[in-house]
């Protein structure tokens, strides 16, 4: 999975957008007012910050040793940075980018949710 197909994805949830708040380089998806995607690169690589549980963090992070780790430059507990070289299946990056924003939609302001529902149903 690369850039592209996150954002494409990423996309396709209720009340998100793409946005540029960092860096002209480094894409950041948003549902609402939070960000639920940061792409970025790790190492010559791709990669994404997204937004979990600290449970599952600790269950990524030894599921893909190496490819899945605390959240670089974010809280370490609720995000993790995955390297987008083919280790995680695409699959399982699609699963975590679609809790990552299920997370943060579920704790945006109620008017915020409310707006974006009255817009069209989140996914989940």
């Amino acid at each position: 999975m690369k850039h592209q197909d996150l954002i494409a994805l990423g996309l396709s949830y209720a009340g998100t957008s793409l946005r540029y708040p960092f860096d002209p380089k480094m894409p950041v998806l948003y549902v609402g007012s939070k960000m639920f995607a940061l792409l970025g690169d790790w190492q010559g690589s791709e990669s994404v910050n997204l937004k979990t549980s600290p449970d599952e963090a600790w269950l990524q992070r030894e599921t893909y040793p190496g490819t899945v780790f605390p959240g670089y430059h974010m809280n370490k507990r609720h995000w993790n940075t995955v390297v987008l070289d083919g280790t995680v299946p695409d699959r399982v990056v699609s699963e975590m980018l679609e809790a990552s924003y299920l997370l943060v939609y579920a704790n945006l302001p109620k008017a915020e949710r409310l707006r974006i529902s009255q817009t069209s149903r989140p996914n989940g």
